[in-house]
């Protein structure tokens, strides 16, 4: 399973609505608190092409994106096959 990396903030609705999905999935993840750890947000903006808010969601080598993009993958069914890679 690829390593999940969720760059977050604790009152981001969307946040919590791609954790839940990826609760839901079974998968281990980390959490990265933008704002516990702002030195992160750089990191995020530099992985994400410039993208600066949060969620930012990458499996392994990849960028997903947001919220909807994580939830467009699911309605495509490629979530799961990203997830087992």
């Amino acid at each position: 399973m690829p390593q999940i990396d969720i760059y977050t903030s604790p009152l981001c609705g969307f946040c919590h609505a791609a954790k839940r999905l990826l609760n839901s999935k079974g998968v281990d993840f980390n959490e990265i608190d933008v704002l516990q750890q702002p030195d992160r947000k750089a990191e995020m903006m530099d992985r994400a092409a410039g993208r600066h808010t949060v969620p930012q969601i990458f499996i392994g080598d990849t960028h997903v994106g947001g919220c909807d993009d994580l939830y467009d993958l699911e309605r495509a069914g490629k979530l799961d096959p990203m997830l087992q890679a």
